[in-house]
């Protein structure tokens, strides 16, 4: 046997499939009930009851749904680009998965605990409109491609007032690691002193991931369903599972960035009986909550609304409160220490 197939090797690689497993089969599970939660909280608030025959509670409708698309047959149009046809739908899904590796469930709790982790999920969640745009062009479909480039035009101009948020919270703290990110907040949550930054974030985050008031890529009334009209079986699952994999990857940043991660409320009993990771899970639940009452509750915006509200008022004020906070930390003596 090869010297490098040695018994200690194998052991590591088993170690690191292990932890791999342990991330991702809960979070398939999390997204699999999080499209059940989702119609159970837009039924209960628009007076409806939502899914409530397959199994008590309706508690196994994502399993029957799981089962009807795997059945389906997978259709591909025959003018479509085959190869980029179905690698579009797969690279959406495990660009939504990938990025999890650096995301601290609590302290020393992470898969990848890298010093640029932030710029690791900003990169990866960047990528996801490549998946967007090929769907779109490789369908061989108008209504798929004019679907593809009104995400892809979204989804770059809320991806600036991230960045700028981001910065912001970068200048007070001095790391690019999210577990600094999340300990500087020991004491005060950032969402305190950068209010108006956390809910520019929130905001982003819905148009970052289509969702409703910003889901203007599946305008039925114009574009039916948007650059996935043409998929279909478990191609179709896949643009679906990455669209929940990313609203509770960007609900995690939302939590780590503005809401302390792991870190309790309070720092005194009975707030630090609760483990962090059940805190930076509720945490987790409660914005995604947030996600699905704006949707219920929220109508459609236009999309010049949607670009003026991304280029004209999120980015320049922004970019203003990048400076002001920037001055303010100068002014106070304030500024982290390999910053000052």
């Amino acid at each position: 046997m090869p010297e490098f197939l040695t018994q200690g090797w194998l052991f590591e690689l088993a170690i690191i499939i292990g932890k791999i497993l342990l991330l991702v089969v809960p979070l398939l599970i999390a997204v699999a009930y999080l499209t059940l939660a989702e119609r159970r909280v837009i039924g209960f608030m628009q007076l409806r009851k939502g899914p409530n025959v397959v199994g008590p509670f309706g508690m196994f409708q994502p399993f029957a749904d799981a089962l009807k698309l795997m059945a389906k047959e997978t259709i591909l149009p025959a003018g479509a680009d085959k190869i980029v046809f179905m690698i579009a739908p797969i690279l959406t899904f495990v660009l939504a998965i990938v990025a999890w590796a650096v995301i601290p469930f609590d302290a020393g709790l992470v898969l990848a605990d890298i010093n640029v982790g932030i710029l690791y999920l900003f990169a990866i969640s960047s990528l996801g409109v490549y998946g967007v745009i090929m769907a779109g062009w490789a369908s061989n479909s108008k209504y798929a491609f004019l679907g593809a480039l009104r995400s892809a035009a979204q989804m770059v101009s809320y991806e600036v007032s991230m960045g700028l948020v981001i910065i912001t919270v970068l200048l007070c703290v001095g790391s690019l690691n999210l577990s600094h990110i999340i300990e500087a907040q020991r004491g005060m949550w950032f969402a305190i002193p950068l209010f108006p930054m956390f809910i520019v974030f929130f905001i982003s985050t819905l148009a970052e991931t289509n969702r409703a008031p910003f889901d203007l890529p599946e305008g039925e009334s114009e574009l039916v369903a948007g650059y996935f009209v043409e998929y279909s079986s478990m191609s179709f699952a896949l643009f679906f599972l990455g669209e929940y994999a990313n609203m509770i990857l960007m609900s995690a940043m939302t939590a780590l960035l503005f809401l302390g991660g792991w870190l309790p409320p309070f720092d005194i009993a009975p707030f630090t009986w609760i483990p962090g990771p059940i805190w930076f899970i509720l945490k987790i639940v409660f914005i995604l909550f947030v996600f699905l009452w704006v949707r219920a509750t929220t109508p459609r915006y236009r999309y010049d609304q949607l670009m003026r509200l991304g280029w004209k008022v999120f980015l320049p004020f922004s970019l203003i409160w990048v400076v002001l906070t920037a001055g303010f930390l100068i002014a106070t003596d304030n500024l982290p220490p390999f910053m000052s």
